[in-house]
């Protein structure tokens, strides 16, 4: 690793002392310019690009359009104003020689009292797209995503630098504020999904080894972590808010990129000049490379590709038409020892092989009206499906069959929701969502050293989950007011749930915000928790009358502009989580749920949890190249099964606490300083994972590891401390750009925790780690 490491720094100076020489190159900056809650476009806004001399700016025309051309590449700040509403400055708006530069850029009407705090122009870099986001919401940037050290390109690895989520190293699933990552919902475009992530749910629920989600095609979306609008069901601790960006309508673009884990290749332009259509598609393949170190040791076989898409098609009169779609397929798999020295635990005799897929289908519809409203309407069509298989080697070496999985899901979606901006000081958003669920669920599991699979779900249906909300936004001087409700209904049940939310907000003063915000929120269990044939049970799914999973969020949130590029946020919650799934007379709760497909145990809706602690960020937007984010928190997290008892433990994702310092600077080179050297270094610390005592003598008797649950997740293993690092090189010609990237997660060769096994050998119960660095290097050219 160390002479490959010298290989590609040598490389990249070469490359340095190469590229010095350019001219100046320009690109062209367009967009619309649309009021916030009716989205009518407004003519005649003023944009300026800040610190150019001469000064260069524009004004929309009677359609809200701007085009800038011959601006030099390089990364800006653009101030947007309009008479009577409420200037905004983008900061670190990248410029590139390839890409024109497209924004779609949202103002709020201005509704402050003339005599009242005069609002210097927001830097909207950390505000959320939504704006009925009142705590808890951040605008997630596809550049940052690329960007910032341990991001990986992965919305869920970039969220892990915020404050009150944790993540480890081998996959990508997200712990927030305490909670399981099952409970976090992904959206693309306004839809529910699955999992878009490369091998989800084999490591943990919630998460995957890579994103599907291609940097290439997404456009700036927001990430939540708690007391989310009314807009948003079936979420419990955190919501990804994708948004797919449209592609160029005036000129086709290309972009290939060659890494150490596979082949990118993205294409955009316009379908027809005539009415501004356009496509944009991505397509990457990648095999085993490193990507085995994301995988479970010993993985062989392993391969992925994805495919994502988006076509805009605007009408005259009818509207604007989009059409989106993702996919991904996945195979892996591991082989047994062949040596019997080698065979130590179970996963050395193990084979195991597994196909996954993914997909996503859309169509959107967004019409303007007349009355400062427009209706949006999606009809979506989703599938996801696993079939893994795993045998095990006996004592003459013959494989036996251990589990198998063979689910298939696939959902018809259809959501419309109506936008109406009453006045400046009132709009409101009333939606229903009709989400039909189908499902064809097999899963098998060998008991107590049996050769036979028992079968633990075998269920074929369908069931839907109805949503309706409706949430309106109240501005009067410098109060804003959130206030909403969302209603659910579980067909397969008839169970329903009506969740009220609130938000408050109050501008102090010109550089700082106090907020407040409740929610109740609610979450589906997965599928097969309802269709489990319980052991010893007359009524095989007793599981299928469970209740929603529920919780209330509290929010208080303090924002502060230290300075014009340096932003304070403090954020202290509390959340009491209700009707969580237990198991009777144990401390079994679903709330620690991680990994476990094969489960047939009878739940009941009397478990509880709470999470509470306080999460701090302090950034520093690029300021002559140079920008930090430090963010941190302490948190608790907490269950208890019997409501009679007094007794809380800690939830297995009870870190306690958790810390990132990030800091990068940019360096301009060239004659012109137009081509770029950026370095990223990303330190996180969180507290160790929790487990439970083990029960040596039980292990021994069952041959595998048994934990003592009376008292669960006492234990916790060492803190983690991880380093990232990222080094990009970008160099310009006329229409071409060239970047060359070296991106490395857990450079400190961190051996992180994976759980415990039984070596077979020793007859004795082991920790086990593993140090899995991940690097990943890859040119990437544009035009």
């Amino acid at each position: 690793m160390t002479n490959l490491l010298k290989s590609i720094l040598s490389g990249l100076f070469l490359t340095l002392s190469t590229f010095t020489y350019s001219q100046e190159i320009t690109q062209t900056i367009k967009g619309i310019i649309a009021d916030e809650s009716s989205q009518q476009p407004l003519p005649y806004a003023t944009i300026e690009i800040l610190n150019t001399d001469p000064t260069i700016a524009a004004v929309t025309d009677i359609d809200g359009e701007f085009l800038i051309t011959n601006v030099p590449i390089g990364r800006y700040d653009i101030k947007v104003s309009y008479i009577g509403y409420e200037s905004v400055i983008l900061p670190e708006v990248v410029l590139t020689s390839a890409k024109e530069v497209s924004l779609n850029i949202s103002l709020k009407e201005n509704v402050s009292l003339l005599d009242e705090i005069v609002i210097k122009p927001k830097v909207i870099k950390n505000k959320p797209i939504n704006s009925m986001a009142t705590v808890s919401a951040r605008m997630l940037s596809v550049e940052e995503a690329n960007r910032y050290a341990g991001g990986f390109d992965d919305p869920a690895r970039l969220a892990s630098s915020f404050p009150g989520v944790s993540s480890s190293i081998g996959n990508n699933a997200i712990v927030i504020r305490g909670n399981a990552p099952k409970f976090l919902q992904w959206k693309i475009e306004g839809v529910e999904i699955p999992n878009p992530n490369h091998f989800a749910d084999l490591g943990g629920f919630g998460g995957g080894g890579l994103t599907a989600l291609s940097s290439n095609l997404l456009a700036n979306s927001d990430f939540y972590t708690g007391a989310f609008p009314a807009e948003y069901n079936n979420a419990l601790s955190g919501v990804f808010d994708i948004r797919m960006r449209n592609g160029n309508s005036s000129e086709h673009e290309y972009s290939i990129e060659v890494g150490a884990i596979g082949l990118d290749f993205a294409s955009e332009g316009p379908l027809s000049k005539k009415n501004s259509s356009s496509y944009l598609v991505n397509y990457r393949y990648s095999t085993l490379g490193l990507v085995s170190s994301l995988l479970p040791e010993d993985a062989q076989g392993t391969n992925y590709q994805d495919l994502s898409f988006k076509l805009k098609l605007p009408t005259a009169k009818a509207g604007i038409f989009s059409v989106w779609g993702i996919g991904l397929i996945d195979n892996s798999g591991t082989q047994p020892e062949t040596e019997t020295s080698k065979q130590n635990y179970y996963q050395d005799i193990e084979q195991q092989d597994a196909k996954q897929y993914m997909g996503a289908l859309g169509l959107n519809h967004r019409l303007i009206l007349k009355n400062k409203a427009y209706l949006n309407s999606t009809l979506a069509l989703s599938a996801n499906g696993l079939d893994l298989k795993t045998d095990r080697l006996d004592e003459s070496s013959q494989l036996k069959p251990q589990n198998e999985i063979k689910n298939a899901n696939y959902n018809i979606t259809f959501k419309s929701y109506l936008n109406k901006k009453f006045s400046p000081n009132h709009t409101n958003k009333t939606g229903i969502t009709v989400r039909g669920m189908g499902y064809n669920l097999s899963l098998k599991e060998a008991a107590g050293g049996e050769n036979t699979l028992n079968t633990l779900v075998s269920e074929n249906g369908f069931s839907a989950l109805i949503s309706a909300y409706s949430g309106s936004i109240f501005s009067y001087n410098n109060w804003n007011i959130n206030a909403g409700i969302n209603a659910q209904f579980f067909t397969l049940n008839n169970n329903y749930t009506l969740e009220p939310r609130l938000g408050i907000g109050r501008q102090l003063d010109e550089r700082s915000k106090l907020s407040f915000a409740y929610g109740l929120h609610s979450r589906l269990e997965p599928l097969n928790i309802y269709f489990a044939n319980i052991a010893n049970d007359s009524f095989n799914q007793t599981n299928k009358d469970l209740d929603f999973s529920k919780a209330h969020h509290f929010v208080l949130a303090y924002d502060l502009d230290i300075a014009e590029k340096v932003h304070l946020k403090i954020e202290p919650y509390f959340q009491h989580l209700y009707n969580i799934p237990i198991v009777a007379n144990s401390t079994s709760s679903l709330l620690n749920l991680q990994s476990d497909w094969f489960i047939n145990d009878a739940y009941t809706n009397l478990g509880k949890g709470q999470n509470y602690g306080v999460d701090l960020t302090i950034e520093q937007y690029i300021n002559n190249g140079f920008y930090y984010l430090l963010s941190g928190s302490i948190f608790n997290s907490k269950f208890k099964t019997d409501s009679d008892s007094d007794t809380w433990y800690n939830t297995r994702f009870n870190k306690n606490y958790l810390f990132n310092v990030l800091v990068g600077k940019e360096f301009r080179l060239g004659k012109e300083k137009q081509n770029l050297l950026g370095f990223n270094v990303r330190w996180s610390i969180q507290g160790g994972d929790r487990y439970s005592i083990i029960d040596q003598s039980a292990s021994m008797i069952e041959q595998d590891v048994i934990y003592d649950e009376s008292t669960p997740f006492t234990e916790q293993t060492k803190p983690s401390s991880v380093l990232h690092f990222t080094l990009n090189y970008e160099w310009f010609k006329k229409n071409t750009s060239h970047k060359l990237s070296l991106k490395i997660l857990n450079g400190t060769n961190f051996e992180e925790f994976l759980g415990h096994r039984y070596n077979l050998k020793t007859k004795q119960v082991e920790e086990f780690r593993e140090a899995l660095m991940i690097p990943n290097i890859s040119y990437k050219v544009s035009f």
